[in-house]
C-alpha cells in the first residue's frame, strides 16, 4: 500500500513540478533549480568551513550545487521527468522509505552560501520530503563565506554571523544590516548574548506559530518576509505577548500593523509632502466620495507643561491660532503629564476615549505610544511632531527650517567684520546638517571666504559661554520657538562691547498655520487624498516658508539694507525661484555635492550627513553625545541605523 501511496505522490508532485515549470517560462523566468557554481563569478568566497550535522528550514533549501540534474527538477524542486524513468523509480522507492516505519533518516549534504541552502547530495530526498511540506531536513552543511563588502546583502549576511553563533538559528533571514542587532533588543538580549536551548525553543514555537498567521494574511504579490513582518510587529507588540495570543488575536494583530508591513520593505517607504493641500484635494475628496466631518474633536499630547517649556508653548498657540481660525468647526482638548503616572501612551489612550478624533502628540519621544495607539485604534488620525519616520498609521511633520537658516547666514556674512562666524547645533538628527550647510552658503553669499565654527549643544552645554570668552562676534544659535518669544541670545546674535549679546534675526516655527491647514484637510475631505500616490507609504508632512510655518524674525536693531534683503530672499524661497542648495558644493572633505546644476530631493536634504567646505568641525558620534541627547538622536539621528538598539525604549 505504502508503494502505491508513493507512486501517486510522484504524479502528484509531477503536476506541481510541470505547472512551476510553465508559470516560470510565461513570465520569462528560470524555470529550473539555480546551482550554486553558476551564481559564484571571479573571487566568490573568502573560505569554507565544516558545520556539520544540523537541521536545516526546508524553505531555505533553494538550489543545487551543481547543475548536473538541471533538467530534473523545477524551480520548486519538483519533478520533471516522466514517472516511466530511472529517475522517477528512484524518487518513489525514497518516497516509500519516507512512508515507511523508518523514514528517510540518512542527512542530505548541502552548501550554505548567504544563508541559503545549496544541495550537493540528496537533491530527490530533497523534492519528497518538500512534496509533503516538511518544515525541516537533517544534513551536513558546509558554509562558504562570501568576500566581505559594503553591499546590503553582504553586511547583513556577516551580521547573521554573529547572530548564528549566538542563537544557531537559521530560520530568521534578514537582507539588510542592522535587523539582527534590533531583534535582539526586540526580544529583551544584549547584542552578544547567547542563547540558551531553552530560549532557543521557545522563540522557534512562537516565531512558527508568526508565520503560521503572516502565511494566512499574506497575498502572492507581496514580497516581504515573515522575519521582517515580524520584526515591524514586535515594534508595537512584545514578544511575551506573541507567546499569549490566540490565534485570532494574533491574526488581528498582524492585520492592524500590515500597512507598515508592506512600506517597511518598499524601496521608498515614506513620502515627504513639502507643500500644504490646497483646496483641488478637497474636490477630489468630494468626488471620490470621502467622508466630510462637519466637526472635530482634536487632541494636544504634549511631554512637558507648556509653562516650563517654550518648545511645548510654541505648540499652544498653534493651538489656540487653529481654534481661533476654524472657530467652531473644532474642539481642542490639551493634555500633559502632571504624574509619573501620566505617560504618553496613558494620555493618549485617555484622549481616545474621551472622545478624540484627530491627535497631535508634539514631540518625537511619543512616536512609541503613537504606534500602539495606531494599531489599537484605526479610525483616529494620529500625527507626531518627529521627521521620517516609516509608520503608516501615524504621519509625521516638521518644518524646513534650513530655508531660514539661510536668510540667517546671508545676514551673518553681510555683517561679519572678519571671516569667522560661531554656529551652534543642537543634535545630529534629520533635517540639522541641512540647516548648518544652508546657513554656510548663506554666509558665502555675502562674505566670500567665510568660515563657520561648529560647536553642538548636545556635546558642550556652555558653547554659547565658550564663544563669549574666545570674542566671536557673530554666533547662530538655537532658533525662537514662536514668532512672539523675545530673541534674546536666541538665534544670531551680536557681541556689544560690553559683553552683552544683541539679537539680529533668528527662524522661528508658526505652528498655527500648519495645525489649521491639516485639521483643515480632514474637515473638506483631503486628508486621504494626500501623499502616496496609491502606495503603501509613511506620510511625513516638511513644508517650509512658502507655507507660513517656518519665517524668519528680524530684530529692531537689524540695518535696513539687511532687512530688505532678507524680504527678497525669503519671497524668492517662497515663490521656488531661490533653492539654497542650488549651487556648486563641495564638503569639508574635498568631496563634490553639487555641480550646481542639480536639485537635491527633500531625501537627500533630510538625510544629509556631511558638512560644506566652509564649515570647522564634524558631526558628532554617538558617544559624544551628553546623555540627556541620546534618546532623541536615536530616534531621529542621521545615523539611527547604526546605533547597536537597547532592550527597551521604541525599536526603529
Amino acid at each position: 500500500m505504502p508503494m502505491q501511496e508513493a507512486v501517486e505522490q510522484y504524479q502528484k508532485a509531477l503536476k506541481l513540478g510541470r505547472k512551476c515549470y510553465k508559470d516560470a517560462v510565461i513570465h520569462g523566468s528560470y524555470p529550473y533549480l539555480p546551482a550554486l557554481d553558476d551564481c559564484l563569478v571571479g573571487p566568490s568566497t573568502a573560505g569554507v568551513s565544516d558545520l556539520g550535522v544540523l537541521e536545516i528550514p526546508m524553505e531555505m533549501v533553494v538550489g543545487t550545487r551543481t547543475d548536473a540534474r538541471k533538467n530534473a527538477f523545477a524551480a520548486n524542486f519538483m519533478p520533471l521527468l516522466e514517472q516511466d524513468t530511472e529517475f522517477a523509480a528512484k524518487w518513489i522507492r525514497l518516497c516509500d522509505d519516507h512512508l515507511g516505519e523508518t523514514g528517510i533518516q540518512e542527512p542530505v549534504r548541502c552548501v550554505e552560501y548567504l544563508g541559503r541552502f545549496y544541495v550537493q547530495e540528496g537533491n530527490k530526498r530533497i523534492s519528497v520530503l518538500k512534496s509533503f511540506h516538511a518544515a525541516t531536513v537533517s544534513a551536513y552543511v558546509t558554509r562558504m563565506l562570501p568576500p566581505w563588502s559594503q553591499e546590503p546583502e553582504i553586511a547583513a549576511y556577516y551580521e547573521f554571523l554573529r547572530f548564528y553563533d549566538c542563537a544557531h538559528i537559521y530560520r530568521v533571514r534578514f537582507d539588510r544590516p542592522g535587523q539582527y542587532r534590533k531583534l535582539q533588543a526586540a526580544l529583551g538580549f544584549e547584542c552578544d548574548h547567547v542563547w540558551s536551548g531553552e530560549e532557543r525553543l521557545d522563540f522557534l514555537a512562537a516565531y512558527t506559530r508568526f508565520q503560521s498567521a503572516y502565511d494566512r494574511r499574506r497575498r502572492q504579490e507581496e514580497q516581504a518576509a515573515a522575519s521582517d513582518a515580524l520584526l515591524v510587529w514586535l515594534k508595537v507588540y512584545s514578544f511575551d505577548a506573541l507567546k499569549e495570543m490566540s490565534d485570532g488575536e494574533l491574526d488581528k494583530s498582524l492585520e492592524a500593523v500590515w500597512p507598515d508591513v508592506i512600506s517597511d520593505v518598499q524601496s521608498d517607504p515614506i513620502a515627504v509632502d513639502t507643500v500644504p493641500a490646497g483646496p483641488d484635494k478637497g474636490i477630489k475628496g468630494l468626488l471620490f466620495g470621502v467622508v466630510r466631518p462637519s466637526h472635530l474633536q482634536v487632541a494636544f499630547v504634549h511631554s512637558h507643561d507648556p509653562a516650563v517649556s517654550n518648545w511645548v508653548s510654541g505648540h499652544e498657540l498653534g493651538r489656540k491660532y487653529m481654534e481661533i481660525a476654524l472657530e467652531d468647526k473644532v474642539t481642542t482638548r490639551t493634555y500633559w503629564p502632571k504624574s509619573e503616572e501620566d505617560t504618553g501612551e496613558a494620555m493618549m489612550e485617555q484622549a481616545i476615549k474621551e472622545g478624540a478624533q484627530v491627535l497631535f502628540s508634539t514631540a518625537p519621544q511619543q512616536i512609541g505610544a503613537c504606534r500602539k495607539m495606531a494599531a489599537a485604534y484605526p479610525e483616529v488620525k494620529l500625527l507626531n511632531c518627529s521627521l521620517f519616520m516609516p509608520y503608516t498609521g501615524v504621519r509625521t511633520y516638521y518644518s524646513r527650517i534650513y530655508e531660514a537658516k539661510f536668510l540667517s547666514g546671508v545676514v551673518a556674512g553681510s555683517l561679519c567684520r572678519g571671516k569667522e562666524i560661531g554656529y551652534i547645533a543642537s543634535y545630529p538628527i534629520f533635517g540639522v546638517p541641512a540647516g548648518i550647510n544652508a546657513f554656510a552658503l548663506g554666509a558665502s553669499l555675502t562674505c566670500p571666504g567665510a568660515r563657520i565654527r561648529l560647536r553642538w549643544s548636545c556635546c558642550d552645554p556652555k558653547a554659547l559661554e565658550r564663544f563669549d570668552a574666545e570674542g566671536v562676534e557673530l554666533v547662530s544659535n538655537r532658533d525662537v520657538p514662536t514668532p512672539t518669544q523675545y530673541q534674546a541670545r536666541w538665534g544670531l546674535s551680536r557681541l556689544r562691547e560690553d559683553g552683552v549679546r544683541e539679537p539680529l534675526i533668528s527662524p522661528f516655527w508658526n505652528w498655527g498655520i500648519f495645525y489649521e491647514q491639516v485639521v483643515r484637510s480632514i474637515l473638506d475631505g483631503g486628508w486621504d487624498i494626500t501623499g502616496s500616490h496609491g502606495k503603501t507609504q509613511a506620510i511625513n508632512y516638511w513644508w517650509g516658508i512658502q507655507s507660513g510655518v517656518v519665517g524668519t524674525r528680524c530684530a529692531p536693531g537689524l540695518p535696513e539694507g539687511c532687512r530688505r534683503l532678507v524680504e527678497i530672499l525669503e519671497r524668492d524661497i517662497g515663490s521656488g525661484e531661490l533653492d539654497p542648495f542650488r549651487r556648486v558644493i563641495r564638503d569639508n572633505r574635498g568631496t563634490e555635492r553639487s555641480d550646481g546644476e542639480r536639485w537635491f530631493s527633500p531625501e537627500e536634504i533630510l538625510k544629509m550627513d556631511w558638512l560644506c567646505e566652509s564649515v570647522e568641525g564634524e558631526i558628532p558620534g554617538f558617544d559624544s553625545l551628553i546623555p540627556a541627547a541620546r534618546e532623541m538622536v536615536r530616534l531621529q539621528g542621521v545615523y539611527r541605523e547604526e546605533i547597536p538598539p537597547r532592550k527597551e525604549g521604541v525599536l526603529l
